[in-house]
């Protein structure tokens, strides 16, 4: 059994406070994980106008939002100017990359990109995906390899970008197991290696669920499943925060089941692409999550033609 282990960062304060607790918890347990960066401007306090949004006000209240994120990054871009994370916090990505864990993109503006990617043109969505990677490469010398989307959202744009980008994995969508996304008649080499098991700010809250008893919750799930393989979704601000007790006993928990803990280049190295289960990505919800997100659709039966990634085409 192998759970692979998604880090979203989202913001200044993740990337400077969360990111460093959850490294050294890393090494402390050797444990591998991959580490997506926003990159860009933090403008969190623009997220606050989802609270018109069904079920944003009730996930706000549920999971302690100011006292996660604190008031000053609440602030950012409403009260206060959202400060540049790749120019304030280099060092700390580049440090993660040095200690030997996988590091990717996540967004260029998180609050952005999820509020709007999935109804926005593709020339909107080249934009942004140009800044973030522009700043990445700044940061870390080279270009992305992988990429996890802000919120779960994206669209067509998003997965032609991943595979003609030579990605050699994406994390975008929730669901069962790793699958070639298809549009239309195509079939794009991009991996993607949807989130399968609950974030734990969906589970706290909810059916009784809380920071002391979350662990038990989480092992159950990977305990009652068949799946040989799950993806698991953190948070800096979250599980590299206020909730950082409550997931290292999530991961003892695991590690008790003789689960692997490990990166989803881990994972994405071990796939033979012409194996994998195609499937298109759709739109639909998850409990505990406000809003609609992308998700593995069906399998598609009958392949179309696989569009490899750009550099194989190349090689």
């Amino acid at each position: 059994m192998r759970i692979a282990l998604k880090v979203d960062v989202d913001t200044l304060r993740g990337t400077l406070e969360g990111v460093p607790t959850l490294t050294r918890l890393f090494e402390r347990r050797g444990i591998q994980a991959s580490f997506l960066f926003s990159v860009g401007p933090d403008h969190t306090g623009r997220a606050l106008r989802r609270l018109f949004k069904p079920g944003f006000l009730v996930k706000v209240l549920r999971t302690s939002v100011p006292s996660t994120y604190g008031l000053k990054t609440l602030a950012y871009g409403v009260l206060l100017p959202g400060p540049h994370i790749g120019r304030r916090a280099a060092e700390v990505m580049r440090a993660v990359c040095a200690a030997g864990f996988e590091v990717g993109l996540h967004s260029w503006d998180h609050v952005r990109w999820q509020d709007a990617v999935a109804r926005k043109a593709s020339f909107w969505t080249e934009r942004e995906w140009r800044r973030g990677v522009g700043t990445y490469r700044e940061v870390f010398g080279e270009e992305p390899y992988c990429f996890g989307a802000a919120g779960w959202q994206v669209n067509e744009t998003v997965l032609e970008l991943e595979a003609a980008s030579g990605l050699r994995w994406a994390s975008d969508t929730r669901g069962s197991e790793p699958f070639l996304p298809q549009i239309r008649s195509r079939v794009l080499g991009c991996i993607q290696l949807p989130t399968t098991l609950p974030t734990m700010d969906e589970l706290i809250g909810r059916n009784g669920v809380d920071a002391g008893n979350i662990s038990r919750h989480l092992v159950h799930r990977v305990e009652a499943s068949p799946d040989p393989l799950h993806v698991f979704t953190l948070h800096a601000e979250l599980e590299g925060g206020g909730l950082a007790g409550a997931f290292e006993q999530v991961i003892d928990g695991w590690v008790a089941l003789g689960a692997e803990l490990c990166s989803l280049g881990e994972v994405a190295g071990e796939i033979d692409l012409h194996q994998l289960p195609v499937a298109t990505v759709t739109y639909g919800t998850v409990p505990g999550r406000a809003g609609r997100l992308a998700v593995q659709g069906p399998t598609i039966p009958d392949r179309a033609i696989l569009d490899l990634p750009y550099k194989e085409h190349m090689a």
